[in-house]
C-alpha cells in the first residue's frame, strides 16, 4: 500500500540473512547423503530481493540477485536454473536495469534452444524479441509507439529531415555491435527453429542492414540466401516493418521543366504574371544549398490533378551481391496520389539514381515519408528520415559506415522536404518549333520565319495567353504574329495554333571568328553556344474560379518557356566602307571617271551602264562636278554561292536607287552580284541625294560662335535640336543603304553594314548631309510641266514637281525633257530658284547655254540660239526656303543637243553661307552653279 515499516524492515532483513546464512553454511557441510540446501538459499535470496525491490535499495538488492546468479552454477536441474533466470531477469527488469535484465533473458534463451523442439524454440524466440529494446535491434513494429514519440520534438514527416543527435545516439551505438549482432542472430536461429519464416525474413533483414560492414562476403551471401529461403514461405505480398536494401535517400525534389512552369495569379493586375515568374527552366534543383541557413522556411511545391510528377531519389547497395528490387514506387499516405513501381538492378558496392514517377489524383496536401520496396519477396517501406538519421550519425562517428560513400557516391547533403499541395487541373500548352527542336541553322544576317505550334495537352481551355521576349539577341526576333494566336483563343482541350515567328541572325563577334579556325560552315563553323538565345515566354491560364461552385481562390496560371535555338554561321561579310571622291569634267565620258582618293581600281569598268552615270551628282563649289561615292568591299568566305543586291532606298518613290557595282566573280550590274567562295565584290554608292532639306545655322554654331560664349537658354535648345536633326539625318541616311543577299532557294538576309558605314563617313558627314543654299531647276512653259533633276532617279528624264515642291539640292543628275523641241520654233521656259537656308538671299542670276562642243551659244558673234528676256545679272530677292521663277524663252537655229545651266553670286553673304562655302577670306564671292539641263532639238538647218 506504499507504507513501510523501517523497523518491521529491518526484522525481516535480519531473519532473511540469518536464513541464507545458514543454509550456506549447511551447503558446505554437505554430504552425499543429505538433500542440498542450495535451491532453499537461492529462493531465500530471491525471496527477500522481491520484499525489498525499489530504486532507493537498488545497490542492495542487485547484489542479492547477482549472488543467486552464481549460485545458479550450483543448481543440477536444467529447468531449476530456467526459473532462477527468469525471476532475476525480472527483478532486473522492475529495478530499470534493463541491460542486466536482456542478458539473464538470454540467458533463458539459452536454456530453451537447449531443448529440440518448436515450442521451445519459439518461447526463445520470444524471449529474445523482448532482448532487442535494450540492445537497440528491435523490429520497427514493436517500437512504433516509440518511433512516433521520438518524432515530436522534431519536424514532421514532410520536414526537412533534422534530427536531434540524442536520437541517434538511441538508435545506432556502434560499440554495441558484436552483441547486437550476437542477439540478431539468435533471433534469427530461433525463428528458424520455431517455423516462423517473417520474424526469421525480419531479424536476417536487420542483421544484413545494420551490420554489413563486419559481415564478410561470404555471411552477406548466407543472409541473402536465409531472406530468399524465408520469403518462399510466405504468401505472396507478404508486408514486414523492417526494411533490408538497397538504402533509399531522397536526391532532388523537381521543379517543374520549362512546359510546366506554374505561376500564381494575381487578380489586382490585368499582367497577373508580373513579379510571380518562377525560377527556372531547370528541371531538377536539389532545395538545399552549400551553405544555406538551417532555419530556412519551408518551400512549396504545386502538382496538379492528372499531370505526371517525378522525384529522384538513389539507391545503394553496400553489399557483395546483385541485388534486384522488384518494384519500387513512392509511399504517399494521403491517398490522393497513384504512383507508378519501376524495377531496379543494383550490381555490388554501388548506387543508383532513378526516377519514381506517379499522378495526383485528388487537390489537397500530399506527405511522402518515403518508398515502398518490394525486394527479397517481401514488401517494406523505405523512410527518408532513417536514411537522414544513418548519415547523420555516420557523420559523427555513431555508426559504422555511410553506406552511400562506401558505394562511390559523391558527397551530397540530403535534400528537404517541400510543402506539397495539389491545385485543379490547368490547361497545358505544348510548344513545337517546326523544323525540329536542334538549332536554326542561319548566316549572319539571315532573315527566317520559323513556325511554332502550341498544343493544348491539359483537360482544361486556354482563356489567356501573353507572349513576350526574354533572354540575349531578342532584337534577332523581328516580328512575331500576334493576331495569329490571339485569335484562336480560346484553345480547347487537344487543339493547337501555330503562328509565325521572323527572326534575323545576328552579327559574330571577333571573339567568335577567332574561336572558330575552320573554313567548313558544315563542322565547327557552326557557332551556337548556350546562353546567347532569346526564349519566348509565354504565359497562359485557363478559365477563372467559380465561385457558383465554390471555387473562391483564383487558379494559377502556367509560363511556357521556348527556345528559340539559333545556330549562326560565318556568311558573307563587309570587309571595308570607305568615302571616294571622283571629279567629272564638264565634258564627260565614262572612261573619263577617275578617283580622287581610295584605290586606282576604284573605276567600275566599260560594261557600267549609262543609268549608274546619271546619278553622278554636281558640286557646284567647283569648276568640274565632284562627286563622293560609298564604296563597300564584300567577301564570301563560305562554300556557297551568295546573290548580292545592293540598293539604296528612296524617300519620294518606293523605287530603289541604283548603284554601281563591281564583282571579281564576274558579273558586273546595276542591281545584283554573284559572289563566289573566296571571292570579293565592290559596291560604289552615289552619296548625293542624301542632303537635309534646310541649311540651318546651328550646323555651324561652333564655327559662327566661336569667339562668343551661348547667349540664352534657346540658344541652347535649337543647338541640341539641330544636333538631334543631324543624328537622326545620319541614322536617316544609313537606313537607307541596304545591302541584302540570296543564297539558295530559302536562305536570305540582309548584311549588317551600319557600324561600318557611320565609321567611314563619320569624318565628312557634314559635306554629305549639309544642302545647297539655293537649288535650281529647269520647266518647259505652256503645257510643259516642270522638270526637278533631283527626282529623277532611273532613266535620266526630268520628273514632276510643283511649284511650292521642296527642292532637293543643286548637285543634281544631267536630265532632258521627255520630247525633244522643235528647231526655228520659240520656246518658253522658266528657271525656278529656291533658297534652302532661313534668311533672305540676294542674288545676280545667270542662264548660259552650251553645245556638246562647250561653245556658248549665245555668244553675240556666233549664235546658234536666240533668246527673249534677260538672261544676265538679274537681281533677284529669294525669301527663306521659299522659291521664285524668272521666265524667258529660246529659239534654237542649229538642231542638236544643248544644256542649259544657272549659276548666281550671292550677294553680302552671312557667315553660314561663307561657312558651307568654305570661303578663304570675307570678300571671296559666293557662286553658286546648278547642273546642266539637257535638251535635245530636232529639225533642219
Amino acid at each position: 500500500m506504499g507504507q513501510s515499516d523501517p523497523v518491521l524492515e529491518d526484522e525481516v532483513k535480519y531473519r532473511y540473512y540469518t536464513i541464507i546464512q545458514l543454509y550456506r553454511r549447511a551447503t558446505l557441510q554437505d554430504n552425499a547423503q543429505r538433500v542440498s540446501p542450495v535451491s532453499f538459499e537461492l529462493e531465500a535470496a530471491l525471496k527477500l530481493a522481491r520484499y525489498l525491490c525499489r530504486q532507493e535499495l537498488a545497490k542492495e538488492v542487485s547484489d542479492l540477485l547477482m549472488g543467486a546468479a552464481d549460485g545458479a552454477k550450483a543448481l543440477i536441474d536444467a529447468s531449476d536454473r530456467l526459473i532462477l533466470y527468469i525471476e532475476i531477469a525480472r527483478l532486473f527488469g522492475m529495478l530499470g536495469y534493463k541491460r542486466k535484465a536482456a542478458f539473464f533473458s538470454r540467458q533463458v534463451a539459452q536454456l530453451y534452444l537447449q531443448q529440440d523442439n518448436a515450442y521451445a524454440a519459439m518461447s526463445a524466440m520470444q524471449v529474445l524479441t523482448m532482448t532487442t529494446n535494450a540492445y537497440h535491434v528491435q523490429s520497427r513494429k514493436t517500437s512504433k509507439i516509440n518511433h512516433d514519440s521520438s518524432k515530436e520534438p522534431r519536424a514532421s514527416s514532410s520536414d526537412s529531415g533534422k534530427v536531434h543527435p540524442v536520437a541517434i545516439v538511441s538508435l545506432f551505438e556502434s560499440q554495441w555491435s558484436a552483441i547486437q549482432m550476437v542477439v540478431l542472430r539468435e533471433i534469427l536461429l530461433s525463428s528458424i527453429r520455431a517455423a516462423d519464416p517473417l520474424s526469421s525474413w525480419s531479424a536476417a533483414a536487420r542483421l544484413l542492414r545494420s551490420f554489413y560492414p563486419l559481415i564478410t562476403p561470404a555471411g552477406q551471401s548466407g543472409l541473402a540466401s536465409s531472406l530468399a529461403n524465408s520469403a518462399d514461405k510466405l504468401p505472396t505480398g507478404t508486408r514486414c516493418a523492417d526494411p533490408c536494401l538497397p538504402f533509399i535517400r531522397l536526391h532532388s525534389f523537381p521543379l517543374h521543366p520549362s512546359q510546366r512552369d506554374i505561376v500564381k495569379r494575381n487578380p489586382g493586375k490585368k499582367e497577373w504574371w508580373t513579379g510571380a515568374g518562377p525560377s527556372g527552366p531547370f528541371i531538377y534543383t536539389p532545395f538545399s544549398k552549400a551553405g544555406a541557413s538551417s532555419g530556412t522556411s519551408k518551400q512549396e511545391v504545386s502538382w496538379i490533378v492528372g499531370e505526371p510528377v517525378q522525384v529522384m531519389v538513389e539507391l545503394a547497395n553496400p553489399c557483395s551481391f546483385d541485388l534486384v528490387v522488384e518494384s519500387i514506387y513512392l509511399s504517399v499516405h494521403s491517398g490522393n496520389f497513384d504512383a507508378f513501381p519501376v524495377s531496379v538492378s543494383l550490381p555490388p558496392n554501388t548506387s543508383k539514381l532513378v526516377l519514381l514517377s506517379g499522378i495526383p489524383t485528388q487537390v489537397g496536401p500530399i506527405s511522402i515519408p518515403g518508398c515502398i520496396v518490394h525486394c527479397f519477396g517481401v514488401i517494406t517501406e523505405h523512410l527518408f528520415k532513417e536514411v537522414d538519421c544513418l548519415l547523420l550519425g555516420a557523420a559523427q562517428g555513431l555508426v559504422l559506415s555511410d553506406p552511400f560513400r562506401c558505394c562511390g557516391s559523391s558527397k551530397f547533403k540530403s535534400a528537404n522536404f517541400p510543402s506539397i499541395s495539389v491545385v485543379p487541373p490547368l490547361p497545358l500548352l505544348v510548344a513545337n518549333v517546326v523544323g525540329g527542336d536542334g538549332s536554326i541553322l542561319l548566316y549572319e544576317g539571315e532573315i527566317r520565319d520559323v513556325l511554332i505550334t502550341l498544343t493544348n495537352a491539359g483537360t482544361v481551355p486556354v482563356e489567356e495567353a501573353n507572349i513576350a521576349l526574354s533572354g540575349k539577341n531578342q532584337d534577332s526576333v523581328i516580328s512575331i504574329a500576334h493576331s495569329t494566336w490571339k485569335s484562336a483563343l480560346p484553345i480547347k482541350p487537344g487543339g493547337e495554333v501555330t503562328f509565325a515567328a521572323t527572326l534575323r541572325a545576328w552579327h559574330l563577334s571577333s571573339a567568335d571568328l577567332e574561336a572558330d579556325g575552320s573554313r567548313s560552315p558544315a563542322s565547327s563553323r557552326r557557332i551556337a553556344r548556350e546562353g546567347i538565345n532569346p526564349f519566348l515566354n509565354i504565359h497562359y491560364a485557363g478559365p477563372a474560379a467559380n465561385p457558383e461552385n465554390g471555387d473562391i481562390s483564383l487558379p494559377p496560371g502556367r509560363r511556357l518557356v521556348v527556345p528559340l535555338n539559333i545556330c549562326v554561321v560565318q556568311g558573307m561579310r563587309l570587309v571595308r566602307a570607305r568615302l571616294l571622291s571622283m571629279e567629272i569634267p564638264a565634258r564627260f565620258t565614262e572612261a573619263q571617271l577617275r578617283p580622287v582618293s581610295g584605290k586606282d581600281d576604284t573605276s567600275t569598268g566599260n560594261d557600267t551602264e549609262r543609268t549608274n552615270i546619271n546619278l553622278l551628282k554636281i558640286d557646284p563649289y567647283k569648276g568640274s562636278w565632284g562627286l563622293r561615292l560609298l564604296e563597300l568591299e564584300l567577301f564570301n568566305p563560305t562554300d556557297v554561292v551568295f546573290d548580292v543586291d545592293v540598293a539604296v532606298h528612296s524617300d519620294d518613290t518606293n523605287v530603289d536607287q541604283r548603284v554601281i557595282s563591281e564583282g571579281s566573280a564576274g558579273d558586273a550590274a546595276c542591281h545584283k552580284t554573284r559572289i563566289d567562295r573566296d571571292y570579293s565584290a565592290r559596291v560604289l554608292i552615289p552619296l548625293e541625294n542624301f542632303k537635309l532639306p534646310v541649311l540651318d545655322a546651328s550646323f555651324f554654331v561652333k564655327e559662327s560662335s566661336s569667339d562668343e560664349p551661348l547667349g540664352s537658354r534657346a540658344a541652347a535648345i535649337a543647338e541640341r535640336n539641330a544636333k538631334a536633326e543631324l543624328n537622326a539625318s545620319i541614322n536617316n541616311l544609313i537606313s537607307k543603304i541596304k545591302v541584302k543577299w540570296h543564297s539558295g532557294r530559302n536562305s536570305s538576309g540582309e548584311l549588317n553594314i551600319k557600324d561600318a558605314i557611320q565609321a567611314a563617313l563619320q569624318a565628312s558627314i557634314m559635306d554629305i548631309l549639309l544642302p545647297d543654299p539655293l537649288t535650281f531647276s529647269f520647266k518647259l512653259a505652256k503645257n510643259r510641266i516642270a522638270t526637278n533633276a533631283d527626282s529623277s532617279k532611273d532613266s535620266g528624264n526630268p520628273s514632276i514637281h510643283s511649284s511650292d515642291r521642296n527642292v532637293g539640292p543643286s548637285t543634281d543628275n544631267v536630265l532632258s525633257c521627255d520630247d525633244p523641241i522643235s528647231a526655228h520654233a520659240m520656246t518658253h521656259m522658266e528657271v525656278q530658284i529656291r533658297n534652302n537656308t532661313k534668311e533672305i538671299i540676294q542674288m545676280n542670276l545667270s542662264i548660259s547655254c552650251k553645245d556638246v562642243a562647250g561653245d556658248n551659244c549665245f555668244d553675240e558673234n556666233s549664235a546658234t540660239v536666240l533668246w527673249a528676256g534677260v538672261l544676265s545679272d538679274i537681281h533677284l530677292e529669294v525669301p527663306p526656303l521659299q522659291e521664285v521663277v524668272h521666265p524667258f524663252s529660246v529659239y534654237f537655229l542649229v538642231p542638236g543637243d544643248y544644256s542649259l545651266q544657272a549659276s548666281s553670286v550671292i550677294m553680302d553673304a552671312t557667315d553660314v553661307l561663307r561657312a558651307r562655302a568654305k570661303a578663304e577670306s570675307p570678300d571671296e564671292p559666293i557662286l553658286c552653279r546648278g547642273s546642266p539641263f539637257h535638251i535635245r532639238v530636232v529639225g533642219t538647218a
